[in-house]
């Protein structure tokens, strides 16, 4: 399996290339912030938009949502068309506050599932 992510992975990420790891056996996992399209040769795709960007994704197998960010509610997602919805406490100082707030919507709106970076919580960086 190789999973491409970091910065924006569809600025490199094409079909040639995209080929060339199934022609070797991979497995291949995108995850982008969806604004661009993903090209279907793309075995699994993870959207996590941000806000402020133009949204152009709407379709994969998960949307991950760093939660809260403010104006960039989850109630706005999920008509979109994704097998698993997200939620990712944001990190930072309030990341215990943030997690228990990710918790709760979780609780509240079943579709969502939370989302936990573990290396995080043990404090690996």
């Amino acid at each position: 399996m190789v999973v491409c992510t970091g910065g924006e992975p569809l600025l490199q990420l094409d079909v040639p290339l995209l080929d060339a790891l199934h022609a070797r056996g991979f497995f291949v996992a995108v995850e982008t912030n969806g604004t661009k399209p993903v090209p279907e040769e793309v075995d699994w795709v993870c959207v996590s938009p941000k806000a402020g960007s133009e949204l152009l994704q709407r379709t994969g197998n998960e949307l991950k949502l760093v939660f809260p960010q403010p104006g960039f509610e989850p109630g706005q997602f999920v008509d979109l068309g994704f097998t698993h919805f997200i939620l990712q406490p944001m990190d930072g100082p309030n990341r215990t506050h943030n997690t228990e707030l990710a918790l709760r919507y979780c609780l509240e709106h079943p579709k969502w599932k939370l989302g936990l970076q573990m290396h995080k919580m043990v404090g690996i960086r």
